[in-house]
């Protein structure tokens, strides 16, 4: 059987439903929404070169997807990005041979040096990204909680003296002191791809008013009126909660902020009706590790991050 690629445009509400279907099928641990695609669609940053490609039957039925662009906020030039999926029920097409085809034509006419995907570390996956010229490179966890059943942290009766926890809502008149902080924390998050938060109206676009992101459930550390640390929170709007990123700024660290800040958020997360709780770590991040072990949660997928370089690339 042979499938056909094409590029997903924000306006086909069925295509967007179908990605989001191979994503969760393929994928199961993120969170991903229409709403959400289209939304990413509309208003990607000019310089990250966005496109969601297709791969589809003849009879129309979308069996895989790829994402793809250009790493905009990494002050190293040329880098790229391609992360494919195919539903696990439509493998062996050929759909992801010809979705990474298509993608690294495209990104190479873009200019791209290197591209990166993230791999399930399974052995078959592994073998399709070697077979295609690709490398590993440094891992990441996938991690669940089931809010459904067991026990939450408490949250202290009495917060510290100058110690006061809010919604990211509240900065809704003025998000700034919110950027500046995801900045200052994205700035040390480990990683091969440096990343530069320096746009603060990009900022508002892809993160602020991005249609997962859960204002009320994201919950903010403040000290003495000042952002200390913080826990962002995103949801498909039914059952599932993902904490997109935690962290607390250096001056603040080592004083449990970032655990005050999850369990806050989690504990309203089950509150309002969410069962599941993913998130992501570094696998060579044990500090974050060490704080989700202690919530409970498990380990229950490991991604790769695999490298190719392009052929214009040096």
């Amino acid at each position: 059987m042979t499938v056909k690629i094409r590029e997903l445009r924000p306006d086909d509400p069925s295509g967007t439903e179908s990605v989001v279907r191979v994503r969760r099928a393929a994928l199961p641990f993120m969170i991903t929404t229409p709403a959400g695609l289209a939304y990413e669609l509309t208003t990607a940053h000019p310089g990250k070169r966005y496109r969601v490609l297709v791969a589809e039957t003849g009879e129309g039925l979308v069996v895989g997807t790829a994402e793809l662009g250009l790493a905009y906020q990494s002050p190293e030039p040329g880098q790229s990005f391609v992360n494919t999926y195919v539903h696990p029920a439509h493998r062996g097409l050929g759909a992801g041979s010809a979705l990474l085809r298509a993608a690294e034509g495209y990104l190479a006419a873009e200019g791209a040096v290197e591209t990166y995907a993230w791999v399930l570390d399974e052995p078959a996956h592994r073998a399709f990204a070697e077979r295609h010229g690709y490398r590993p490179s440094r891992s990441a966890h996938f991690l669940r909680l089931d809010l459904a059943a067991g026990p939450l942290p408490e949250l202290p009766a009495v917060l510290p003296a100058g110690v006061e926890l809010r919604p990211a809502s509240a900065f809704a008149a003025d998000p700034r002191p919110l950027f500046e902080a995801d900045a200052a924390v994205s700035a040390d998050e480990p990683g091969d791809v440096p990343v530069l938060l320096d746009d603060y109206e990009d900022w508002l676009s892809s993160v602020w008013n991005e249609p997962t992101l859960d204002r009320e459930l994201t919950r903010v550390v403040l000290v003495d009126g000042v952002v200390a640390a913080f826990c962002a929170a995103r949801t498909d709007g039914a059952t599932r909660y993902g904490s997109a990123m935690t962290g607390t700024l250096r001056a603040f660290r080592g004083r449990g902020l970032a655990k005050l800040a999850k369990t806050d958020s989690l504990r309203r997360a089950r509150a309002a009706g969410f069962t599941e709780a993913f998130t992501g770590n570094d696998a060579g991040n044990g500090p974050m590790l060490a704080v989700n072990e202690w919530f409970g949660y498990e380990i229950c997928a490991t991604e790769t991050r695999f490298t190719k370089k392009q052929e214009n690339g040096t």
